[in-house]
């Protein structure tokens, strides 16, 4: 703990004030009421409470299915307007309006109603199906239950207008209005998207409470625990040294950070506020320092193990189990972080940039001692990937974990702050850091649980329109006039690709997953490409969202930070992230990069080929390698790496031909020239 004082560069690091400024901005999560006294004790009582809940419903309740849903959104109804606040820019401490008290009393009371009343209103919906014989379920004779769906989707529309955004609910009303056109009625709508299970109570949700909310919960024990000061120690004990050594700790400390915190604009704020002063001070700009952060911390939902939210989703989806997911994920999560770190090697090397001195940078035996704070994680990763326990078992006992690992560091710090009482102290700020554990995990389910049962309800007016089947044929159609098969599937993939970037923007990366799982995800299926790479593939370009312009809100946040062009920022970032643009089109067309039908030698020449095809293509991009790169070698070698990238072996030798080509010219041709 106290090492990390002693070690640590001496950079400008932004205040806690200017950081929580820049959360509010760029990230809705961090516009929220201001609670003091003892009001703000109640809230967090709440908070702590539900995760609690959450922890022992996916443990020991028998209940059924959806009476468990319905509590947990009624719960999380009463959270969400329990912190925020209707306009982000008028708060005032401990106040709540009298119309939020209304929303929250009538969108939780609806869901708390079917939970409590849930066997009698089975039985009143089965004969009020009779009314339409024929059909899954209608509630048009019974009109009490009818207002109580509508209010309950109107009031959980409301909060993800505050918490989410509005991109996702226009999707979800342009899809409504497309539904009544279609020629549903009302009693039919409100039965499938609010009282069956291909509504708001559809996977996302059940997903979400069964194994989401207790992964968040874990991650917000283990963030207490310190290991994201770990991390950036650990990261800067490993490349701090190194030619622009600060941009390559963003990589790396942003890889193993923004895994457990599953928020692109958070860890980008985080982190930043520590690396993006220290890459600017080594000599980057600002543009390119911020866009280094933002491009690294979105992808750490794309790196394994955790890989944020979307990971469970993408099991559920698939119908695989969670550990396949986070394997098949390894490989394109290393070209992408290689992708990064070859791009900021070689803009380092086009400075002339030096690194951090050795004498200011962490003792990696020092670290080592402290390397006791990863024992939740390898834990949690043994018994997933084992399968020796169920998800929710394993993030359980890894919670008790990650407080035994926290113990030390506070008894150790109260034995320094105090002499007198320091026991006493240390189990006073043990009950704080799990008190305040359980509420972080509980606000940090809020976001993710309204965001799942809105992309449940897009899938569910896809359901009941018959929309997916339509979508399909016209894709398939107009592909099939394209007579070049590849070419066909190509734009079949590029369309999916804007289409999932555009939806993608100001939406987090589950509910955009769980939206293009739904729509496009099947198109892709239907034409001839395998489940998993289809889900993959829309999940990456979901995730990239957030560093691609016009709405790249992890990019602007880590311009705010270094006072850099937002725009600017957004296009490096988007150009040190090629291999998320590059890699989906590459296991789309030959699953091998996710392990698919493959043996060891293939597995070992993929990644070679691709480590050095990502290689040529940053050398393009950069144009720069031991001297300028003229355009035209900047197109061959861009070619080569692509060549080398995509799987076979034809390919691997035009590209090895047109790689090595370039590089042998720039070297032999360097030595009469000047740097």
């Amino acid at each position: 703990m106290s090492e990390k004082d002693n070690h640590t560069p001496d950079i400008e690091i932004g205040t806690a004030a200017e950081m929580e400024e820049v959360m509010r901005k760029y990230d809705r999560e961090s516009a929220t009421r201001i609670w003091e006294g003892k009001p703000k004790q109640v809230v967090r009582c709440v908070m702590a409470m539900f995760s609690l809940y959450c922890i022992w419903s996916t443990l020991f309740s028998t209940a059924d299915l959806p009476i468990r849903l319905t509590a947990f959104l009624g719960l999380i109804t009463v959270m969400g307007y329990l912190t925020y606040p209707a306009r982000k820019n008028h708060v005032r401490p401990n106040s709540m309006p009298w119309y939020d008290i209304i929303l929250m009393l009538l969108g939780a009371g609806s869901f708390f109603y079917y939970c409590i009343n849930y066997t009698a209103l089975v039985k009143v919906i089965t004969s009020a199906s009779k009314i339409n014989p024929g059909t899954e379920g209608a509630i048009d004779g019974a009109w009490f239950y009818v207002i109580l769906g509508v209010v309950g989707i109107l009031c959980l529309a409301e909060l993800c207008r505050r918490c989410v955004g509005l991109p996702i609910l226009c999707v979800v009303g342009v899809l409504l209005v497309y539904t009544f056109a279609s020629g549903q009625n009302l009693g039919r709508v409100i039965y499938t998207l609010f009282y069956g299970t291909s509504g708001i109570l559809a996977t996302p949700v059940q997903v979400c409470a069964k194994f989401i909310a207790v992964f968040i919960i874990f991650g917000a024990f283990l963030e207490r625990t310190g290991i994201s000061n770990f991390f950036i120690d650990l990261a800067n004990s490993l490349a701090g040294s190194a030619s622009g050594g600060p941009a390559k700790v963003a990589v790396i400390s942003s890889a193993l950070c923004g895994m457990v915190s599953g928020s692109s604009v958070g860890n980008t704020v985080t982190t930043g506020s520590v690396t993006i002063p220290m890459m600017k001070r080594t000599g980057y700009k600002g543009e390119f320092a911020a866009a280094v952060e933002a491009a690294a911390s979105t992808g750490g939902q794309i790196m394994p193990p955790i890989m944020g939210a979307a990971a469970f989703l993408m099991a559920e989806y698939m119908d695989t189990t969670y550990a396949n997911v986070a394997m098949k994920a390894i490989l394109p999560a290393l070209l992408y972080f290689t992708g990064i770190f070859l791009s900021v090697h070689l803009e380092a090397r086009r400075l002339d940039l030096k690194g951090i001195p050795r004498d200011q940078l962490p003792k990696f035996r020092i670290l080592i001692r402290s390397i006791y704070l990863l024992l939740p994680l390898v834990v949690l990763v043994w018994l997933v990937s084992t399968g020796a326990r169920t998800l929710q078992f394993s993030a359980s006992l890894a919670i008790l974990l990650a407080i035994a690992v926290s113990l030390p560091g506070i008894f150790w710090d109260s034995h320094a702050q105090k002499q007198e009482g320091a026991v006493g102290h240390a189990v006073k700020e043990t009950g704080t850091m799990i008190l305040g554990s359980l509420e972080a995990g509980g606000r940090g389910c809020i976001t993710v649980a309204v965001a799942c049962s809105m992309a449940g309800i897009v899938a569910g007016c896809i359901t009941v329109t018959g929309l997916a089947s339509r979508l399909v044929n016209t894709v398939v159609n107009v592909s099939g006039m394209i007579p070049n098969k590849s070419l066909a599937l190509f734009a079949a993939l590029f369309l999916t690709m804007l289409c999932c970037i555009v939806l993608g923007m100001g939406v987090p990366t589950t509910a955009n997953y769980c939206i293009m799982a739904s729509t496009c995800a099947p198109i892709l299926i239907q034409l001839g490409i395998g489940k998993i790479p289809a889900h993959f593939f829309v999940f990456y370009f979901g995730i990239v969202a957030d560093i691609t312009p016009p709405v790249a809100l992890a990019a602007y946040a880590g311009s705010a930070i270094a006072k850099s062009n937002p725009m600017k920022t957004g296009i490096n970032a988007t150009k040190l992230a090629i291999a998320a643009f590059i890699v989906p089109y590459i296991f789309a067309f030959n699953p091998a990069m996710l392990l698919i039908d493959t043996g060891i030698f293939d597995i070992v020449l993929i990644v070679v080929t691709s480590l050095a095809g990502l290689f040529g293509v940053a050398v393009a991009l950069n144009g720069y390698l031991w001297r300028k790169i003229n355009p035209l070698l900047r197109v061959f070698i861009a070619l080569g790496g692509l060549c080398m990238m995509f799987p076979g072996i034809p390919t691997d030798v035009v590209g090895f031909a047109l790689v090595g080509g370039v590089v042998a010219w720039q070297k032999l041709g360097g030595k009469n020239a000047p740097a």
